[in-house]
């Protein structure tokens, strides 16, 4: 726990909060004795983290409209970006998860090192504060930020889906906001959305080819 609280950068007071945020449902299901999982945790640290990104991206890019900083939040808050900050501290080293789990190679899993994340997150909040939290979480944020790394997608439609699911509460939506031309060469407008806020547009030959292409300036927008 202490080699942990070293690569964590913080000293827990109460260190249950950390024990509970190591605690997978499979290990807590598997424990004969009481034994609390890091569900809630990772509820509440999903939430922590997004308002901190959103603050600073606020206060420090104040000529942003309001979709630019969503996609900007989005790609920092993402399960690939949860992850990629999990494994920076090693912190799969230290989860507690079933036999099963552990044989199947959920020490490395993108979704339960993105999850752990964000109940260490929380863990620090509950025990530190608002200010604490912030400090761990910018601390990781803000080299992401800085860099960016575009990836080619053969189906940039489904890439995008897969990085906003990850945030059950977002949603996307594609509308068609242009047609022009004579039915043997149309041109189709698309615009996509992410809780109603213009994040990528796009326009082809084809409704879907025009969806695919605003999807492709959304993920190249997002950092993908």
């Amino acid at each position: 726990m202490t080699e942990l609280e070293e690569k964590l950068q913080y000293q827990f007071k109460n260190k249950e909060y950390l024990k509970t945020a190591l605690t997978h449902s499979s290990y807590a299901n598997e424990c004969h004795a009481p034994c609390n999982s890091n569900e809630r945790l990772e509820f509440l640290g999903d939430s922590i983290l997004g308002f901190v990104v959103a603050d600073y991206l606020f206060k420090n890019y104040p000529r942003l409209p309001e979709g630019e900083l969503t996609k900007k939040r989005a790609a920092l808050v993402c399960e690939k970006a949860c992850c990629e900050f999990s494994q920076q501290i090693e912190i799969g080293n230290y989860l507690l998860l079933s036999h099963g789990e552990q044989n199947s190679g959920g020490r490395s899993r993108s979704s339960i090192l993105a999850d752990a994340f964000e109940s260490v997150t929380a863990a620090v909040y509950l025990d530190g504060g608002l200010q604490e939290a912030q400090k761990f979480i910018l601390r990781f944020v803000l080299p992401l930020l800085k860099k960016s790394k575009p990836k080619a997608f053969k189906d940039y439609k489904t890439a995008l889906q897969e990085i906003v699911q990850k945030n059950p509460e977002e949603s996307l939506e594609y509308v068609l906001t242009g047609e022009s031309g004579p039915d043997h060469d149309k041109h189709f407008t698309v615009e996509v959305l992410l809780d109603g806020n213009r994040v990528g547009k796009g326009g082809g030959r084809s409704k879907k080819e025009a969806e695919q292409q605003a999807a492709r300036e959304a993920l190249e927008l997002m950092g993908y």
